[in-house]
Order: structure tokens, then C-alpha cells, then sequence
């Protein structure tokens, strides 16, 4: 459940007065978007879990350091994909993108044949499967983009980053990923 940014911005300024429903209600708005975004980046559900919950903590003492009017989900995605990104690099391991990311999506398309399902569901694995192999900027903005779709005026606060430089990063990563994808079909024929 997405919340508006004017509600939004009425349950940061209660939580920063110390009404820990507020901050709960943000939570319960952003939990399963936070935890896909780590889950992006540090490939096991239980990291993804554990990172979400964290970046949460961090979010609410850092609440005084939030500006007020800027949009609250993608200053916590910036807070969990940090987050992420640290624990990954603890942990010393290469991050993976699994298939739920996708398909945890909801969906306004109505139900497809079982053959299209499938083709679906193949494509999904071919795309996955190139982003496993990208750099991790690539895929975190191509995540924030396609997965979770975030605006770009967003993905910049949740990057840290200009809007140009959204537009280019996310260009220069959908044409590598195309390579990647064009690759595997011509490693695969």
C-alpha cells in the first residue's frame, strides 16, 4: 500500500512529535517495498528482511534530518538500499535478483493462457538472469524503474542523484541490458 505525499508528510511530522503510530502506519505503507528493494540488492530474503528492518530504525532516528516537503519513500529507499548495499559488502557476497522480485508486482492485466504464462514466465527468467550479471547501479536503477516504478524525480532523492543523470544512468543500463539479454540468446541458439 503506497501512501500519499501529503499523508505522508502528516505522519512523518507526528512521528517527529513522538507518536509511534505514525511511524508505524509508514512502515506498514512502505514494508514490502523496502524489503524488495533490499531484497534487489542482497539476494537472500532473510538479508532483504533484516535490512528492511534497519533501514526502519535508521529512518525514524534520522526523522529530524528529513526534509520536510520531499517526498518520504524515496529518502527511505535511499536509507534501505544503503543499508543493503553495506550489508552485501559485509557479507562479501555478489548480489542476485530472484524471480519474486517480479512477480510480487501487482498486476492490472487479466489472467493469461497457460502458454502465454509460460512465455511470460521465461522472459521474466531471461531478463533476470542478465540483470544478475550487471553492475549493481544498473540494477538498482533499473529495480527502482521497472520494478517499483518509481518516477524519476523520485529514483533522483532515492539515488541521491540529479534527474539528468537518472536519465542517463537509467538509459546506459537498459542498453547494456539489452546486450546482456542479446548475449544470452546468442549464447543459447
Amino acid at each position: 500500500m503506497e501512501g500519499r505525499p501529503t499523508e505522508d508528510a502528516v505522519l512523518v511530522e507526528r512521528s517527529r512529535n513522538g507518536d509511534h503510530d505514525a511511524y508505524a502506519e509508514l512502515v506498514t505503507r512502505y514494508q514490502a517495498i523496502a524489503a524488495r528493494t533490499a531484497y534487489v540488492i542482497t539476494g537472500t530474503a532473510a538479508d532483504a528482511e533484516d535490512v528492511a528492518q534497519d533501514a526502519f530504525v535508521k529512518a525514524y532516528y534520522a526523522l529530524d534530518r528529513f526534509r520536510t516537503g520531499a517526498p518520504f519513500r524515496p529518502w527511505l529507499l535511499r536509507i534501505v538500499a544503503n543499508e543493503a548495499i553495506n550489508r552485501r559488502k559485509a557479507a562479501g557476497r555478489r548480489p542476485t535478483v530472484g524471480l519474486s522480485v517480479i512477480e510480487d508486482r501487482a498486476s492490472g492485466d487479466t489472467a493469461l493462457s497457460p502458454e502465454a504464462s509460460a512465455l511470460a514466465r521465461e522472459r521474466r527468467e531471461v531478463v533476470l538472469e542478465a540483470l544478475r550479471r550487471m553492475r549493481e547501479e544498473d540494477r538498482l536503477v533499473i529495480a527502482y524503474r521497472y520494478f517499483f516504478e518509481l518516477s524519476e524525480v523520485e529514483m533522483a532523492d532515492a539515488l541521491g542523484v540529479a534527474r539528468g543523470t537518472v536519465k542517463s544512468r537509467l538509459s546506459r543500463a537498459i542498453v547494456r541490458l539489452r546486450e546482456a539479454m542479446e548475449g544470452d540468446e546468442q549464447h543459447d541458439a
